[in-house]
């Protein structure tokens, strides 16, 4: 699978999953978020992907879905901390969905 951004073709793996984390864009990110079905990237959409982003590049992994419930509500507040919250802006939900859009590696175990 591939991704045409700015004139330039970008590898994606078959389940949509970035190849070289280094070709992460914004504008990456929306060609990703049509692909899942999410037809505009709101700034509650980027609040949770620069949340994602921010977390994997100062530890290096994946921020696991209960912990990054909590980062949301320290950041935002207990109405934007939840599951719930997450799967209405992003519909296959934090792991399988955000961090794709995100640009961050697959987790272990997730398709």
């Amino acid at each position: 699978m591939e991704a045409i951004v700015n004139g330039q073709t970008i590898q994606l793996s078959e389940a949509g999953w970035l190849e070289n984390l280094d070709e992460w864009s914004e504008e990456l990110a929306h060609e990703v978020a049509k692909n899942e079905q999410i037809d505009e990237l709101t700034p509650e959409h980027w609040d949770i992907i620069n949340l994602a982003r921010d977390f994997f590049h100062e530890n290096g992994i994946v921020c696991e879905p209960r912990k990054f419930s909590k980062l949301l509500k320290k950041n935002f507040g207990a109405d934007r901390s939840s599951q719930k919250y997450i799967y209405s802006l992003f519909p296959q939900g934090l792991i399988k969905c955000a961090n794709k859009v995100a640009g961050l590696p697959r987790p272990k175990g997730c398709s």
